[in-house]
């Protein structure tokens, strides 16, 4: 009998488990798509629901009715869980700023299953998990190019590599 037990076990140990949805969560997150098995897009659902709801616990709207101290304390708190649940940086300033902004008027219902044929080696069924109102892959490789201008050092002149070449030039 499974009395009691609301946890999906995947045939995997709980440690497994965790850090296979966690992995899951975060790729959705990232690449705002992802394909596997529909049991365990099922489960990785849930669990990104609970954190994209946790994220917009953040927002102003959400804040406007406690004292300064208290929504400090509020942010910090949500923050930290999120960094907790995840535990990568980059992930929960994406979910903090853009996807809590994108669903502030939404109360629920953030991903969608999408069913795919079965799996031809084993038959079991897959399926697509992606965000409802998610972005083009072109906006994504766009973002993801800004974001890698923005990290590179500025480069030091060229000039002087130029003056040579031409110094050595006119010498012959």
């Amino acid at each position: 009998m499974n009395k009691r037990n609301k946890v999906k076990q995947l045939n995997r140990s709980a440690d497994h488990r965790k850090a296979m949805i966690q992995n899951m969560v975060i790729s959705l997150l990232r690449h705002e798509r992802i394909e596997s098995s529909v049991a365990k897009l099922k489960v990785a659902r849930s669990y990104a629901e609970r954190i994209i709801t946790r994220a917009k616990k953040n927002l102003e709207a959400n804040l406007a009715n406690l004292d300064e101290q208290k929504k400090n304390a509020a942010i910090l708190h949500n923050t930290r869980y999120l960094y907790s649940h995840l535990g990568d940086q980059e992930i929960v300033n994406k979910l903090l700023k853009d996807l809590a902004n994108r669903y502030a008027e939404r109360v629920g219902g953030y991903t969608r299953i999408i069913r795919l044929v079965n799996r031809p080696s084993d038959n079991t069924a897959m399926g697509i998990l992606e965000l409802v109102d998610r972005k083009t892959q072109d906006e994504l490789k766009a973002e993801a190019k800004a974001k890698r201008e923005e990290k590179k050092p500025a480069k030091k002149e060229e000039k002087p590599k130029k003056a040579k070449k031409e110094k050595v030039a006119a010498s012959k």
